[in-house]
């Protein structure tokens, strides 16, 4: 596979995408973060001093996938259409997951913005519980699915059956 990033003399570039036809894509992404369990009573009954834990996760998660370029020093600034955060809590694990779904129309694809939207959303539930406890940890952060494109459709075999299972029930993609 050739790398795209690099010019001739092995200088890192942006890949130029002018000579692309727009597409529909999209991206879904997981991951999870593992919380103490007094952590995770305060988050499920809604009483972090800080708020609605997940809402203003799910709503950080999108303010990430929509500024993914400012943070990624090769990627294109994209006209996202949708973007999804949903969390699935597990008390087994005593862990929040989260799934985060982007679409564009575009020439090239929106991987990076679905996996920087959960890594924003559980960095944000892990700032907004930290008074709580600050031994959680963040992880499995991995690409689901994307579609669109010239690679077409790619799933990831990583918890197949679990993730495929957690995202009919959350209907993405």
């Amino acid at each position: 596979m050739e790398l795209t990033h690099f010019d001739e003399n092995g200088k890192t570039l942006m890949v130029d995408i002018t000579g692309k036809n727009d597409t529909e894509r999209a991206a879904s992404a997981a991951g999870k973060i593992l919380v103490s369990q007094a952590v995770y009573d305060a988050v499920e009954e809604g009483t972090v001093g800080k708020g609605d834990v997940l809402g203003v996760a799910a709503t950080a998660g999108i303010m990430g996938a929509k500024r993914t370029f400012e943070l990624i020093p090769m990627c294109h600034i994209l006209p996202i259409t949708n973007c999804r955060v949903q969390f699935e809590m597990n008390p087994a694990e005593c862990a929040i997951y989260c799934y985060c779904t982007v679409k564009v129309t575009g020439k090239t694809g929106v991987e990076m913005e679905a996996l920087t939207g959960v890594s924003v959303a559980l960095l944000t539930i892990y700032d907004m519980c930290k008074a709580i406890d600050k031994s959680m940890e963040i992880g499995e952060i991995y690409l689901c699915r994307k579609t669109g494109g010239k690679s077409g459709e790619v799933q990831n075999r990583k918890n197949v059956k679990r993730v495929a299972k957690t995202l009919a029930d959350l209907d993405i993609l």
